[in-house]
């Protein structure tokens, strides 16, 4: 900071040459002066407030004014104007004591050379102590502030030195922080360590040695305050290095945070009602069985909710007593009793549950083992409960059960919370009167109230949902609408009454039918409707209509000591042909159903080529049931000759049926048609019955016979009683009978195959496995077959002379069943060259057109009479 550019000089002066020549001697050294000149006391006062001078320049004695005077007065009015003394006076004693009394410098009138260099020199230190004023100034204020602001924080403010730790600072805060005032830590170094919980301790003198392993010191924890309560406290510290980056104290600030942990636990258990609420409400939503959401009301206030026990009592609507629904708890012992004790007095009970149930209202206690109306508080202090909420489930005005809570927080429910278990209970309460009412209507929403069947809006919406399955599995599926006929004339004849009971027999008899009451409705009036899922085409609902019409309609109807007769007629759509979706294919199932009517035929599929299809294969299978009923089917048989004498060794018999043209009908396409009805089990019955007999009639005739082998189907083998129909037919007496399974049979319950072939082979027949090498049968099971031949495939016969790799598979056969002690068979030898062919490679025997093809039972005869056989 640089001098004045004009110095403001007061001189206080009697004589007006020596001020005229300390003025001149200023200017003269450069100094730029504006003066002003007095010698009395009330002048230099009036010049000191008026003139503001930047420096006093004093002679020491005047006849009027003395210059100690002055300067008195100058220290007390403006102490921070330099003074100076100037005189031809004063000696070392008087300077020595003006100094002490204030003076900045004294010069001699006889050197004034020194006076300009004085007055500069007295206007820097001016300066200078304005400046260092201003700042001591400053710094006081800061001071003053920063101790108010100390003394008025809620926080405490502390530091402690190092490496000793002592607490050397802690502000006042800390009486209301820690319950004891800063002396008390200054006095007892332990004490800050004391004033900690017990249970908390270790972890906050853990987090100080952190502090000092250079790491935060930031930690909450609780105080124990000399009245024996409890608080809370955040704490946290820095380290403070020197310049050399040794720790030498750290400060720190706590803050009691008794509330915000109050508010923090209590935002908590809001939330952790209102996550319970939604959970139970989600619970509501997705359960419809009144014990399995009590059981998850009960296990979702435990797991999230946080009580230690959640109990639902209800009340016995026929005889008022109370019953333990649910609760959470290991023993139901505790609330037995509470229960017993109600019921034997429900208006003099006087436990808290029993004064909910009473008032209807919420009954609550926050601190449990105190209360006197706690009948167990000593059970509850042994157990840990602290607080106790009884809440009564009202419905429709009454009170029907309560809901207990039990936690282990003393003061855990306070009114928000209340609020929200009032608004948890009323969900529940009202979900059990929704439930009541809901299943009643859903009921009438989605089943016919008459006969107990679905109707029309849930059988579509199960016919939608079939659909969506049948699709995935590139499925089929057959919606069929049932129309009973005459129903108008016996409502008019014989009253309302009376058709509503056939209407419910009718729907009885259809949903037996069915098998799934999912699967069956009544749509409306005499109209029903029937779904086939997972069908094989539209032969087998043919099929299935013809089956179960006999037991809907042939059977007459006993009502009310009237035996009614009704028939119906049927319109089929069949998914995907007829339709994609559940009305496409419904209306045009309307439509075949219109035109059924119009027709008069008894049913009919929406295509009408499917129709024509169905009708006939409907004809042959009513045909073919007859035939088997009349035992028209019959045998012929195919020899099986030695490869190397080519001398006959068995037959295989193989069946056969005429139409009524007299012609016979191609087993490719009766024999699927047996098995698909299931008449295959009586047809195979009777085909190994004929074989039993013709062969026995050779043995009769003294012929050479040779063993006869039945084919077996798939559902024959895995039909329970297998075993005994074979047994049957041998009869305890050579039958001659033996039997040809395939081989993709035996992938089907294989252990069980085994089992009843081994029972077979044991009664005396051999069994041979059929076209050996198109299936998947593995070397593991194979070598446990009872099995004594196998035959091999014809379309690898028909290729080995052609292809390498059907010699190489024919060969493995022949190999692999030598190497088994099997005989081996071929199958549809027609040349020469394959005989030969099958000769070198040693196989046993061969069958097909190349020896005779599959003749009737004389022509047979006449083979085993030649020479050669």
């Amino acid at each position: 900071m640089t001098l004045p550019e004009r110095i403001r000089l007061l001189l206080v002066e009697d004589l007006a040459s020596d001020a005229e020549i300390e003025l001149r001697e200023l200017k003269r050294a450069g100094l730029s002066v504006e003066h002003r000149l007095v010698d009395t006391e009330e002048g230099f006062r009036l010049e000191l407030d008026r003139f503001a001078p930047h420096v006093i320049i004093s002679d020491f004695s005047m006849p009027h004014f003395d210059g100690m005077a002055a300067l008195a007065l100058a220290r007390e009015l403006h102490p921070e104007i330099p003074f100076l003394f100037v005189s031809g006076t004063i000696g070392e004693e008087y300077a020595i004591r003006a100094l002490k009394s204030g003076a900045t410098d004294y010069v001699l009138k006889t050197n004034l050379l020194r006076l300009p260099a004085a007055v500069e020199r007295a206007l820097h230190e001016a300066r200078d102590r304005r400046a260092r004023h201003r700042a001591e100034k400053k710094l006081a204020e800061t001071r003053e502030r920063l101790q108010s602001i100390y003394e008025s924080l809620p926080d405490a403010l502390w530091s402690a030195e190092l490496p000793s730790q002592r607490v050397d600072y802690i502000s006042p805060a800390a009486s209301a922080i820690f319950g004891h005032p800063p002396q008390a830590f200054y006095d007892n170094d332990d004490l800050w360590v004391s004033v900690i919980h017990p249970e908390d301790r270790p972890a906050v003198v853990a987090a100080w040695q952190r502090l000092l392993d250079g790491r935060e010191f930031d930690v909450e924890y609780r105080i124990v305050r000399p009245d024996g309560s409890i608080s809370w406290t955040h704490d946290r510290g820095r380290v403070i290095r020197d310049a050399s980056g040794v720790p030498i104290r750290v400060d720190g600030l706590a803050r009691d945070i008794s509330e915000a942990v109050r508010q923090r636990e209590r935002l908590a258990r809001l939330g952790r009602i209102r996550d319970l609420l939604g959970a139970v409400n989600a619970a509501i939503v997705r359960l419809r069985d009144r014990q399995e959401l009590f059981e998850s009301f009960c296990r979702i206030a435990v797991e999230r909710g946080g009580f230690l026990a959640a109990r639902l009592v209800d009340i016995e609507p026929a005889t008022g007593r109370l019953q333990i629904a649910v609760t959470t708890d290991e023993s139901r012992d505790s609330l037995l009793d509470v229960v017993e004790a109600y019921n034997r007095d429900p208006a003099g009970s006087k436990s808290l549950l029993a004064l909910a149930l009473r008032s209807g209202q919420a009954i609550v206690s926050n601190d449990a083992a105190a209360d006197d109306r706690a009948r167990q508080r000593d059970r509850f202090a042994r157990e840990g409960v602290n607080s106790i909420a009884c809440l009564p489930l009202t419905v429709e005005g009454k009170v029907i059960g309560a809901v207990v809570l039990r936690a282990a927080e003393r003061g855990f429910f306070d009114e928000e919370e209340m609020r929200l278990l009032g608004d948890l209970t009323g969900n529940l309460a009202f979900a059990l009167e929704l439930g009541a009412k809901q299943e009643k209507l859903n009921y009438l929403a989605f089943y016919d109230p008459l006969t107990g069947l679905p109707n029309r809006t849930l059988f579509m919406e199960r016919l939608t949902q079939a659909l969506a399955a049948e699709r995935r599995g590139n499925g089929s599926i057959a919606l069929v609408l049932i129309d009973l006929e005459r129903f108008k004339a016996i409502n008019d004849t014989l009253g309302q009454a009376v058709g509503d009971r056939m209407l419910q027999e009718a729907g009885r008899r259809l949903q037996e039918a069915a098998g799934d009451i999912h699967q069956v409705a009544r749509l409306g009036g005499n109209l029903f409707a029937l779904m086939f899922p997972n069908i094989a085409g539209a032969e087998e609902v043919a099929r299935r209509i013809e089956q179960k019409s006999a037991n809907i309609f042939g059977v007459p109807y006993q009502i009310d000591r009237h035996e009614i007769r009704i028939s119906a007629k049927a319109g089929i759509a069949v998914f995907p042909e007829d339709g994609a979706d559940a009305d496409v294919l419904f209306r045009n199932a309307e439509a075949a159903l219109k035109r059924a009517k119009e027709t008069g035929e008894r049913y009919l599929f929406y295509a009408p080529q499917i129709n024509a299809r169905v009708s006939e294969q409907v004809e042959l299978e009513n045909r073919l049931r007859k035939a088997v009923e009349n035992r028209e089917l019959f045998l012929h048989y195919q020899p099986k000759v030695d490869l190397a004498t080519r001398k006959i060794v068995g037959l295989e018999a193989l069946m056969r049926w005429r139409g009524p043209d007299g012609l016979l009908v191609s087993p490719a396409r009766f024999i699927p048609i047996l098995e698909e009805t299931g008449l295959i089990l009586e047809a195979g019955r009777l085909a190994l019955e004929i074989a039993a007999g013709v062969y026995r009639g050779w043995k009769a005739q003294g012929l050479v016979a040779s063993r006869i082998s039945v084919n077996v189907s798939a559902l024959q083998i895995r039909h329970k009683g297998f075993v005994d129909d074979v047994r049957s037919v041998i009869d305890g007496v050579e039958s001659g009978v033996d039997l040809e399974i395939t081989e993709s049979l035996l992938m089907q319950d294989v252990d069980a195959s085994i089992r009843k072939l081994t029972a077979v082979r044991e009664a005396g027949l051999h069994i041979a496995l059929d076209d050996f090498g198109t299936g998947h049968s593995s070397l593991a099971y194979l070598s446990r077959l009872p099995i004594d031949t196998v035959k091999i495939d014809r379309s690898f016969v028909h290729g080995m002379v052609d292809k390498v790799e059907d010699t190489s598979i024919v060969t493995a056969i022949i190999s692999l069943a030598q190497a088994l002690g099997l005989n081996v068979v071929a199958e549809g030898v027609e040349t020469e060259e394959q005989a030969r062919l099958l000769h070198l490679l040693r196989c046993d025997q061969m069958q097909g057109y190349l020896f005779s093809r599959p003749v009737d039972k004389d022509k047979v005869e006449t083979l085993l009479r030649a020479p050669s056989a």
